[in-house]
């Protein structure tokens, strides 16, 4: 019998909070096991424009699908945000489009099993009558089921769509053709028992479009402002100037996120990428000069980075923040960019570029 599922939080590419369902580590290995069945019998079948969890397929073809519907003269959006998705599938009716593609009675009856199984939180069970729990290898592969007859719907129709998992985006010429989708989208939405997030759904200019936590200016691509936001907040940590760590800890933490948010992030253009690497580099300084505090220790190493005596004595004197400082010329001499580079700082324009141009 499965057991029921843990609690977890996830950072969403956007910045948002994702709430998951953490199974056991046994139930995990079965539910790899189902999908690793599963996957090859109905994956085949999935819309092109399902771009989630799928085989040789991810965000950025999502992403890319859109710029092609802009080529093709599309001007606006349709985003509907679906109400909390993954607490809302109704069991009855994901177990009914499973069985019309699995023949296999126990496979459905353990999926069942799992679907049931409830959520553990602070050592309470609480029942799971509705909804998949997110974090489990089985969840992804059990929404593009449900969510196949909403591509299907669309497909139909004739619309220009991609999603990605419970994310799409639905383009249009006009205003008022937009607002017609809107409509009949979310009326067939109703059919699936979806709830749509009125606050979060509407019809926008394309330039205007968040999706997957890029934002859409003409055919070139920038990070959301969520996305932003959340990896400010993220490298203010990583750069908290009282976080007493080692500065080997630091830089390897600063490499495993900011390597992996400019994989994901590849597809923005260059120069805001820049912007943010002055901005990292910066704050690594006012953390040492933090660790430099007294005035002579701040003369000192500042002499041996090669800075002329006078420049370092007025750092060393002076009364200013140390964000302040940071932003010195003492300060970007003797902690350049090819120092700072040296001691282990990842460059994000050097990650775009390797992505941009793995071949060199």
């Amino acid at each position: 019998m499965p057991a029921a599922s843990q609690t977890g939080r996830d950072s969403k590419p956007n910045g948002g909070v994702r709430l998951l369902g953490i199974p056991t580590v046994n139930d995990r290995l079965i539910q790899q096991a189902i999908v690793q069945r599963l996957q090859p019998l109905v994956d085949p079948s999935f819309s092109e424009h399902s771009y989630g969890f799928r085989p040789h397929r991810s965000a950025h073809h999502a992403i890319r699908a859109v710029q092609g519907f802009i080529r093709r003269g599309d001007r606006y959006a349709v985003d509907i945000d679906l109400s909390k998705f993954f607490d809302n599938v109704d069991h009855d009716l994901l177990m009914h489009r499973l069985g019309k593609r699995v023949n296999d009675p126990h496979v459905l009856t353990l999926i069942g099993k799992y679907l049931r199984a409830g959520v553990s939180h602070h050592g309470n069970i609480e029942a799971t009558p509705r909804g998949v729990p997110q974090g489990g290898p089985l969840s992804p592969l059990l929404a593009n089921i449900l969510l196949d007859d909403l591509d299907r719907f669309l497909e139909r129709k004739g619309y220009r769509f991609a999603r990605y998992a419970d994310d799409f985006v639905i383009g249009a010429k006009t205003l008022a053709e937009g607002q017609r989708i809107k409509t009949e989208v979310e009326t067939f939405l109703q059919t699936l028992k979806l709830p749509v997030n009125a606050d979060k759904s509407s019809v926008l200019p394309m330039n205007e479009l968040c999706f997957l936590g890029y934002q859409f200016r003409g055919l070139h691509l920038i990070w959301s402002p969520a996305s932003l936001a959340a990896f400010k907040h993220r490298i203010r940590q990583l750069t908290n100037r009282s976080w007493g760590v080692s500065w080997e800890y630091r830089y390897r933490k600063l490499k495993e996120y900011l390597t992996g948010w400019m994989n994901y992030f590849a597809l923005v253009i260059f120069d805001p990428v820049e912007r943010l690497d002055y901005w990292i580099r910066r704050r690594i300084r006012m953390c040492y000069l933090k660790q430099w505090r007294k005035p002579r220790t701040r003369i000192r190493n500042l002499i041996k980075l090669g800075v002329p005596e006078r420049l370092a004595v007025s750092i060393g004197l002076s009364s200013k923040g140390y964000y302040r400082l940071a932003k010195t010329k003492a300060m970007q001499m003797g902690l350049s960019n090819r120092w700072l580079k040296e001691q282990g700082l990842v460059s994000l324009k050097d990650q775009w570029v390797k992505c941009r141009y793995p071949n060199g």
